[in-house]
């Protein structure tokens, strides 16, 4: 047989969708400056679907940061990779920045938040290490997983009974092979917008000898009194081994950083392959990502505003009887009751009649017959934009018990 013969996205579980949705659904243009309302398809939406949590992305001093650094810079330099030409001083103090702001010895800088994860968890664990990680971790973690050689153990999402007996079978395991453990979760799930019950996990270092690394990509920046992520948050961000976060979400950038004791974060310099192999990040990057976090540090009142209008968007929403769940943050997910084709429709109305944009979520991320519209509020949004959006939600659940949107979509041609 043919490689490119048995290939098809419609054999996907999200292409198969694809000749309906791509361009609407999947793939969809925003088009103008990120803001609260921007364009879709020519016109203008309250948009609820970017992770700009703080308001960075067009803040003016970070905007100003960004044009001075390419102006100066340009988007090529450094060239090379960090280890052989590609190193500056503006990249080391960066890490050096991110570490004391998380308070960690030291970090590093990765490419991207995907990519660094991954190699993290490829580069720390060997055959003899087992890994232990929760069920509703992102995909960057179980694709770094994957990659394991090793033993790997999932447990149920935050059930700490159940971590318990896999530190456990983990612990026997290691005790014949020589290795290591490691528990890995995240400090906000960002789909279902809970903490990582990072308090417990530590508490269980009494009882196991392992090390604990958290992805907070949704934490940082959000949460905790300085912003400093869900350890901080919970009190426990000493207990945190290795840290890890994104610039992608509060930092409304690319990049990532992982951050930790000086000897492991040293370790990781020269054995990640993804980044000793890998162009460093250019400097407009980089000097952008300096500015960003002295805004995080700085104006506190930033991050008082996305609170304010996530505690409005979410007492709102349950004020009205729907069900979002378990969020502790500010990703606010709405479960609703419906099929494929009632959410196409449901989304399609909110979209055209309504102006309002917002992330659909279905099977298999969501059990079947369950439709997830996924908001992320910020701190641009308006509680007029709240309150507009709990309307229009109001309206369109009802049209969903009624009947309304039992019709199969149509093809939207994008």
């Amino acid at each position: 047989m043919d490689l490119f013969d048995k290939i098809s996205v419609e054999n996907t579980p999200l292409g198969k969708h694809s000749q309906y949705s791509h361009g609407y659904f999947s793939f969809p243009k925003l088009e103008g400056e990120i803001a609260a309302r921007m364009k879709f398809r020519g016109k203008e939406v309250l948009t609820w679907s970017l992770n700009n949590y703080i308001g960075l992305a067009n803040h003016p001093e970070v905007r100003k940061a960004d044009a001075d650094a390419t102006l100066q810079y340009g988007l090529a330099y450094p060239m090379g990779a960090r280890m052989m030409s590609g190193n500056t001083t503006y990249h080391e103090q960066l890490e050096d920045e991110l570490a004391k702001f998380v308070s960690k010895e030291d970090a590093i800088l990765f490419n991207y938040g995907y990519q660094g994860i991954l190699s993290a968890i490829d580069s720390l664990l060997d055959r003899h290490d087992v890994v232990v990680y929760d069920s509703e971790s992102h995909a960057c973690i179980v694709d770094g997983v994957r990659l394991h050689m090793g033993k790997r153990f999932v447990f149920p999402h935050n059930d700490m009974e159940n971590l318990e007996k896999q530190l456990e079978r983990a612990t026997k395991l290691v005790a014949e092979s020589g290795g290591a453990i490691m528990v890995i979760t995240e400090g906000v799930f960002g789909m279902a917008g809970d903490m990582g019950k990072l308090k417990e996990i530590v508490a269980l270092k009494k009882k196991f000898q392992f090390r604990l690394l958290v992805d907070d990509a949704h934490g940082f920046g959000t949460m905790g009194k300085t912003g400093a992520g869900v350890g901080e948050e919970q009190g426990v961000q000493d207990q945190i081994d290795l840290y890890f976060s994104t610039f992608a979400k509060s930092m409304a950038s690319i990049g990532a950083f992982l951050a930790g004791p000086e000897k492991i974060i040293n370790y990781l310099r020269y054995s990640t392959r993804s980044q000793i192999f890998a162009k460093a990040l250019p400097m407009p990057i980089v000097l952008g990502a300096l500015k960003r976090l002295e805004l995080l540090r700085s104006k506190p009142e930033l991050r008082e505003q996305l609170w304010t209008v996530v505690k409005a968007l979410q007492s709102g929403l349950r004020e009205k009887g729907f069900n979002i769940g378990r969020t502790e943050s500010p990703v606010t997910p709405v479960f609703l009751s419906g099929e494929e084709h009632q959410a196409g429709q449901l989304v399609l109305d909110l979209r055209e009649n309504y102006n309002i944009f917002c992330s659909i979520v279905l099977y298999p991320v969501v059990p079947k017959g369950v439709i997830m519209l996924r908001l992320i509020p910020t701190a641009i949004h308006t509680l007029d934009d709240v309150q507009e959006t709990i309307k229009a939600f109001s309206e369109v659940a009802t049209k969903l018990k009624s009947g309304a949107y039992d019709e199969k979509l149509n093809v939207i041609h994008s």
